[in-house]
């Protein structure tokens, strides 16, 4: 059974909104072990930044991957 439309759009938009929310979490426990000392306003731009970089990533991986599978069909 494939996923339709809908739900693999909402997983995308699960996906990024949890990925934002541990990437924030993560910057204001870890940067002060490394002496880094930033407001929440900083950390909610900086996540907001990764997540842009990530989100990119992702599609672009995923362009290249179904490159591969059009090229190579089964």
């Amino acid at each position: 059974m494939r996923q339709s439309r809908a739900m693999s759009f909402l997983e995308a938009i699960a996906n990024v909104v949890i990925g934002y929310i541990v990437a924030v979490c993560t910057q204001i426990l870890i940067f002060p072990v490394f002496g880094l000392h930033t407001t929440l306003s900083q950390n909610l731009k900086l996540g907001t930044a990764f997540t842009v970089v990530s989100i990119l990533r992702s599609f672009a991986l995923r362009r290249l991957f179904e490159t591969f599978r059009v090229r190579n069909p089964r």
